[in-house]
């Protein structure tokens, strides 16, 4: 969509023996995206790929931090090995791809960073402990680099807070949950079996429609803020994750009150 919008447009994966599905997407919409190797949790694969980019490009105007990785286990459950992968990809991978380019847009005193969080980052869930401290430290820096980055050096910061996506995003964090040992036998065990049953009876309820997005839908936001002169800080992709975020982002729903509260307060401007 970025592309079909005038981009040149750069598209990063662990693995490009993956790439023929996004590049046969590319083609039947009549654009051409360029791919290279990015892992998010290594950062010499970062900074390389990054280089690359200024090499052939001359410039980044426009960095979209949307790597993730759901993970449902109680804090007693959960491993030190699996909390430290669930903060390195979701908040550290923002940090390692933030920290390879800000210099660069900081020089040329323009540019633009959206983070893809969740509606996660604004509000705790049961079982999602991990995943929501990871997504509410991304919010937290954005909001931290709007407050002088952005003002400063004239590089803009949103968090872009998607609800359910009708993605892999969903089967992939139960397939971890499965080869993980599944649900275990103790007392947390029927309010894990409440939460899957409450998530089943809404989308019976509703339908994917009324809770869950397509990808294509988040991507619309992604592109009217990346097109917008003067973009939020923060913005919810449908109207559920509005309604569900309402308690959190109700007096302020762009971030922007805030941003300028912060920089009266603690910048004295």
């Amino acid at each position: 969509m970025l592309a079909q919008q005038g981009y040149t447009t750069y598209a990063t994966m662990r693995n490009l023996s993956k790439q023929d599905a996004l590049l046969k997407l590319a083609k039947e919409a009549g654009v051409k995206i360029k791919l290279k190797a990015l892992d998010v949790q290594d950062s010499a694969s970062v900074q390389n790929c990054v280089n690359e980019i200024l090499a052939e490009a001359g410039g980044i105007d426009l960095l979209v931090n949307n790597a993730g990785a759901g993970f449902v286990r109680t804090t007693e459950q959960a491993t030190e090995a699996e909390i430290q992968w669930v903060l390195d990809v979701n908040f550290m991978g923002v940090v390692r791809c933030t920290k390879a380019v800000i210099a660069h847009m900081r020089e040329k005193r323009s540019g633009y960073i959206i983070n893809v969080t969740s509606v996660g980052g604004l509000v705790g869930q049961p079982f999602n402990e991990f995943y929501c401290g990871a997504k509410f430290a991304v919010e937290g820096y954005t909001e931290s680099l709007a407050s002088y980055v952005q003002p400063k050096f004239g590089i803009n910061f949103t968090c872009v807070e998607p609800g359910g996506i009708t993605t892999e995003f969903a089967n992939s964090v139960f397939s971890q949950l499965h080869s993980t040992g599944g649900m275990l036998e103790d007392e947390y065990k029927p309010i894990l079996q409440q939460y899957i049953g409450a998530a089943q009876a809404r989308r019976a309820a509703q339908g994917d429609a009324g809770v869950f997005q397509t990808a294509e839908q988040v991507a619309q936001v992604i592109v009217d803020c990346a097109n917008n002169p003067q973009p939020p800080i923060r913005v919810r992709t449908s109207a559920w994750a509005e309604n569900f975020c309402q308690l959190k982002t109700g007096l302020d729903p762009d971030g922007r009150k805030l941003q300028a509260l912060v920089l009266k307060n603690v910048l004295g401007e």
